[in-house]
């Protein structure tokens, strides 16, 4: 049987070493619950917004989970950036291209190009937000959105989070100064993944007994099997969308501030 050919990526910049450990696209496939169900709360929060996009983008594509599901739920192609050459090698998008390239660099070619940008969770990395999202603006349309995903609540920030490179995790009332001092507002919101909350309680506990970044990982993030996975998928579905009240990652489309 052929192996399937390698896809291109364009080398705009040089790799660089990120804020994200290799071993999290180890685990992280298409059909885990929680890809499955980022995924779901991304068409209820703003699917006519990505219908509507005529040049779609992703900063901070990884592996390609994203790209992946908009292309074969939309039929729309979308441009990944990373810098992290390891996780451009895993990406599982078909139709999408793949650019190795540093958004600080402000390419010509990509300015202002984009009527939607992806940042799914890529911001808890950053430790300079502000620098960081006036570069994300550049690439922006003037009248583009941004759909960015973060991990919520500071309660549960764990080893877990620094294991993955977190700086940070996010509430309404952070995300909605941040993006006001940088010149964007927040159009619509939700919290999302209020029954795993207890979860991520626990999980804060036990990833306290192990010192390896590896088995942290593993351990805060791995669904288990089959079975497991469709569990925790199953749980995952039981809360309304949007809400306002509590959840393990906050969810928002943004806007440039009149």
């Amino acid at each position: 049987m052929t192996e399937p050919t390698p896809r291109r990526i364009v080398y705009s910049s040089s790799p660089m070493p990120v804020s994200m450990t290799d071993c999290w696209y180890n685990i992280a496939n298409l059909e885990h619950f929680w890809i499955r169900r980022r995924f779901d709360v991304l068409r209820r929060l703003a699917d006519p917004f990505i219908r509507a996009a005529g040049c779609v983008g992703e900063i901070g594509c990884g592996n390609g989970l994203l790209q992946r599901d908009i292309e074969d739920h939309y039929g729309i192609k979308v441009t990944g950036f990373d810098l992290n050459e390891f996780a451009l090698q895993q990406n599982v998008s078909r139709l999408s291209r793949l650019h190795c390239y540093d958004i600080h660099q402000r390419s010509a070619e990509f300015e202002a190009q984009f009527d939607a940008l992806l940042l799914f969770d890529v911001l808890e990395h950053i430790d300079d937000e502000a620098a960081f999202l006036q570069s994300v603006k550049f690439h922006l349309a003037p009248s583009g959105l941004l759909l960015i995903n973060v991990p919520a609540h500071r309660f549960l920030y764990s080893r877990y989070d620094r294991a993955a490179g977190h700086v940070r995790r996010y509430g309404i009332r952070h995300l909605t100064h941040v993006a006001q001092t940088n010149g964007l507002r927040v159009r619509a919101w939700t919290y999302w993944g209020l029954p795993l909350v207890p979860l991520l309680l626990a999980r804060k506990v036990l990833v306290g007994f192990q010192r390896e970044e590896k088995a942290i990982i593993s351990l805060g993030f791995d669904s288990g099997g089959k079975a497991s996975n469709a569990a925790l998928a199953l749980l995952s579905r039981f809360e309304p969308l949007p809400q306002r009240i509590l959840g393990t990652s906050l969810m928002a489309i943004l806007e440039r501030a009149a």
